[in-house]
C-alpha cells in the first residue's frame, strides 16, 4: 500500500518537473529564435559633412542677423557716425516720437528748448557735459529738451556716442548718472526759489545695458517742493519704450545763490524761447508732417 503512494506521488512530482522543464525550454527557445533588430542606416561621410555645413551656416546667418544679447556685448558692431540724416532710421524713430509728444492733446502747455546751446564759447569748453565730452562718437549733439510749461515734467533726448563706454559698446554708469544729475537738477533748479540749486542726494538703479550709438530718453518730474529744497524723480529710457535706469534726487538751494549769475545759469539749463515753434533735430531738417 504505500509504495502504491509512494509511486503516485513520485509520478506527479516527475510530470510537475517535466511540465517546467518544458516551458522553460519554450521560453529560452522563443528567446533565441527571435530576429535580431535591423541595423540602423549611417550616414556617408559627405551626406554628414553637408549636413553640418548647412546647419553651421543657417546659424551663423541668423546670428548676424539677430544676435543673441550676450554675443553683441562682447563683439560689438564698429560704431556709426552720429545720425545726422534725418532720413536715417534712427532719427526718423526719434521724429515719430516727437511728433507723437508734439500732437498731444496738452502740447501748447509744453515748450522746447536746447540746454547748453547758447553758453558762450570761452565758457563752454570748462564744462563737462556742454564742452569736455562733446564731440564726434561723445555727445555729438546738444540735447533736446521738451518742458512743461509749468516747469513740473521734461523729456529731453541725448544721443550717446561710442567714447563714452566703460565696457565697449556699453556707455559708463558714471555717464548715465551725470546725465541724469544735471537733466534731475535742471527740473528742481528751474522750480527753486532763486533758480540756484546744487545736489543734495542722487540715488541710481541700473535696470539694464545703455547700448552705445543711440538716442536715449531722460524723463523727470518734480514730486516735492519745500521752500529750498525739491525732490525730483527721473528715468532713461531707450527709443522703444525700454527701462535703463531710474533715478530720484534731493536739490538745495545754497544761502549764497543769490551771489551767483542767474543768466549763465538759464543758458546751460536751456531757457524758453520766445518762440513756441519745435526745435530742429539736424541740420536741414524737415519736421514731420
Amino acid at each position: 500500500m504505500s509504495s502504491i503512494v509512494l509511486g503516485r506521488v513520485t509520478g506527479r512530482t516527475f510530470v510537475r518537473e517535466t511540465s517546467r522543464w518544458r516551458n522553460q525550454f519554450k521560453i529560452r527557445n522563443a528567446s533565441t529564435s527571435s530576429t535580431p533588430p535591423a541595423p540602423r542606416k549611417q550616414l556617408g561621410a559627405f551626406a554628414t559633412l553637408s549636413l553640418v555645413t548647412a546647419v553651421s551656416l543657417g546659424c551663423y546667418t541668423l546670428g548676424a542677423i539677430h544676435p543673441p544679447a550676450p554675443i553683441s556685448l562682447l563683439y560689438p558692431r564698429p560704431a556709426p557716425p552720429p545720425p545726422t540724416d534725418p532720413t536715417s532710421a534712427e532719427s526718423l524713430a526719434l521724429f515719430l516720437q516727437l511728433k507723437e509728444l508734439r500732437e498731444r492733446a496738452d502740447a501748447k502747455e509744453w515748450y522746447e528748448t536746447r540746454p547748453h546751446e547758447h553758453i558762450p564759447a570761452e565758457i563752454r569748453v570748462n564744462k563737462l557735459t556742454a564742452g569736455s565730452l562733446r564731440g564726434p562718437g561723445k555727445l555729438a549733439l546738444f540735447p533736446l529738451a521738451r518742458v512743461k510749461n509749468d516747469e513740473s515734467e521734461a523729456v529731453i533726448f541725448v544721443h550717446l556716442g561710442r567714447g563714452l563706454c566703460g565696457h565697449d559698446g556699453i556707455v559708463h554708469g558714471g555717464l548715465l548718472a551725470t546725465l541724469l544729475d544735471e537733466a534731475l537738477a535742471r527740473n528742481a533748479i528751474t522750480n527753486l526759489p532763486e533758480k540756484v540749486g546744487v545736489t543734495a542726494t542722487l540715488s541710481l538703479t541700473y535696470r539694464a545695458p545703455t547700448r552705445a550709438d543711440q538716442f536715449v530718453v531722460l524723463k523727470t518730474q518734480l514730486v516735492e517742493l519745500k521752500g529750498r529744497k525739491a525732490t525730483v524723480v527721473g528715468r532713461v529710457e531707450d527709443l522703444q519704450g525700454n527701462l535703463l535706469v531710474e533715478a530720484n534726487g534731493l536739490f538745495v538751494q545754497p544761502r549764497y545763490a543769490k551771489l551767483l549769475d542767474p543768466k549763465l545759469i538759464r543758458q546751460n539749463l536751456g531757457e524758453p524761447a520766445n518762440s513756441k515753434a519745435p526745435v530742429l533735430i539736424a541740420e536741414g531738417e524737415k519736421l514731420p508732417k
